[in-house]
């Protein structure tokens, strides 16, 4: 299994992205954000480690989240091993979910927001990842997952994205995550205002909670201050 969130915030360019997996090292091969420009997550039965690059060309050109998409998976010969979620700088979404990937396969799009999975304990699993991200971050949290409105961001919910990202997986694990159990996980963060936050968890039988525990050190008064005295454009 991989788990992907991946989210954009047009008005402010912050891109966030969040995954976990049942192998190792999860951050080092699935999900790529980029600050004003986008996201993706290339995950699957086998994930591409191309795909990435391929997109943020196509991002950085004016194309869409859905043709950006299309350029990297047509001349693919192994898409159907691939699931991969692009965002665009527009908070759009495109998925692509090959036929050759392992059940549960699912995914939830959202405008700025989106969440994909394959080889899930549970088709609710995705669910539960972009609802509780609606939920903490969302004025209208309940209006945006039944897509009858966009989702509308509470003043300063940027903030606490760190927190918000490491809640969500910690709820979609407890809704099943991967079905053979979850190994690694890992998030990243890129805005204008602020530096990157990159944390990874490459190995543990509690990956939530050692993100957790990474997530309450870069929250430490003297890591705080380091990272922000660094330059942010």
């Amino acid at each position: 299994m991989t788990l992907s969130l991946i989210h954009v915030q047009p008005a402010t360019g912050t891109v966030a992205a969040l995954t976990a997996t049942g192998g190792v090292a999860v951050g080092g091969y699935v999900h790529h954000a980029w600050r004003g420009l986008g996201a993706c997550a290339t995950q699957g039965l086998a994930t591409h480690p191309w795909y990435p690059e391929g997109v943020r060309h196509a991002l950085e050109r004016g194309h869409t989240a859905q043709a950006a998409l299309d350029q990297v998976t047509r001349p693919d010969g192994g898409a159907a091993r691939r699931q991969c979620l692009v965002m665009d700088a527009s908070g759009q979404a495109a998925l692509h979910s090959g036929d050759d990937n392992i059940a549960v396969v699912a995914a939830e799009l959202r405008p700025t927001v989106a969440a994909a999975g394959n080889m899930l304990a549970d088709e609710q699993v995705v669910g539960k990842l972009l609802q509780t991200f609606l939920t903490l971050t969302c004025a209208n949290p309940d209006e945006a997952w039944t897509q009858a409105a966009a989702p509308r961001y509470r003043s300063g919910y940027e903030n606490h994205l760190l927190e918000t990202l490491v809640e969500s997986l910690e709820a979609a694990l407890l809704a099943g995550g991967d079905k053979r159990g979850t190994r690694s996980a890992a998030l990243r963060i890129e805005s204008f205002d602020a530096a990157p936050i990159d944390l990874r968890v490459d190995w543990d039988e509690e990956p939530a909670r050692a993100l957790r525990t990474l997530a309450g050190h870069v929250r430490d008064p003297a890591f705080a201050a380091f990272l922000a005295s660094l330059p942010t454009r």
